[in-house]
């Protein structure tokens, strides 16, 4: 007796993801661009928003994206809700400026040049007696992450976004290298400094200066356990990444 042939199986379905729904894609861009207006000085601390109808109609998003582009001003310090007034440009000193956000909000455009000093002067701070720590302090793998940071640099250039985000790697180690867990919570914060300034000096400056000589005696002076030799390199280091920023936003030095 002939057996009857296989039923044929059956194709899978593939479940499929719903479509992530549109007003999650649009509060980014609303929050960046009322972002952009209050670091740029076009909304002014104290300055009242607009209400959420009349705002979502001239960003054409939903109230709700709207209230969620609020929310994230909100955590990161620039806008406030108060009773009765609305939501209001909050006062800079309450500003969340190492968010990696902030920053570059403040450089999509042209800088204050006060808020440029302000960086580097903490940058001046930090990271000069970070890679000193780092000296006496860096595991071998701290060590080795460092030197492959460089080598990426090397190899991408400061110019490439795979090049900044090798050099980010190289300042993260060593800031982490520095075994202070103060000075580790900054990391973020510097690193995404660093790497927008950056960014900012490639595109605004025809020959920016090659800054990997001084970034290699760093790690040098660093692999060398020569303290006071690490913090002088970075020092020059940070000086340097001052006068090109500066330049690039076209004013002089501080």
């Amino acid at each position: 007796m002939a057996t009857a042939p296989p039923a044929e199986a059956k194709p899978k379905r593939v479940r499929r993801r719903p479509p992530r729904p549109r007003s999650l894609r649009l509060h980014g861009t609303v929050a960046r661009e009322l972002g952009t207006r209050i670091v740029s000085g076009v909304l002014e601390p104290g300055e009242i928003l607009e209400g959420e109808i009349a705002a979502s109609v001239q960003f054409n998003v939903s109230r709700t994206a709207y209230r969620e582009a609020i929310r994230i001003l909100a955590a990161k310090g620039l806008v406030h809700s108060r009773p009765k007034i609305g939501t209001q440009v909050s006062p800079r000193k309450e500003w969340h400026l190492l968010d990696p956000d902030v920053l570059g909000w403040i450089f999509a455009g042209e800088p204050d040049a006060g808020l440029i000093a302000s960086l580097f002067e903490l940058r001046r701070i930090v990271e000069p007696d970070a890679a000193r720590l780092a000296a006496s302090r860096r595991t071998p793998e701290q060590l080795a992450r460092m030197k492959a940071g460089l080598d990426g640099v090397a190899q991408h250039g400061f110019a490439t976004e795979a090049g900044r985000r090798c050099d980010e790697a190289f300042h993260s180690a060593l800031l982490e290298a520095s075994a202070n867990d103060f000075i580790v919570s900054l990391t973020s914060g510097v690193a995404a400094a660093i790497a927008i300034t950056t960014a900012f000096k490639q595109h605004r400056l025809p020959a920016p200066h090659d800054a990997l000589p001084i970034h290699l005696e760093v790690f040098e002076a660093i692999e060398a356990q020569d303290a006071e030799r690490a913090h002088d390199a970075m020092a020059r280091l940070v000086e340097r990444g001052l006068s090109d920023t500066m330049e690039a936003r076209g004013g002089a030095c501080c």
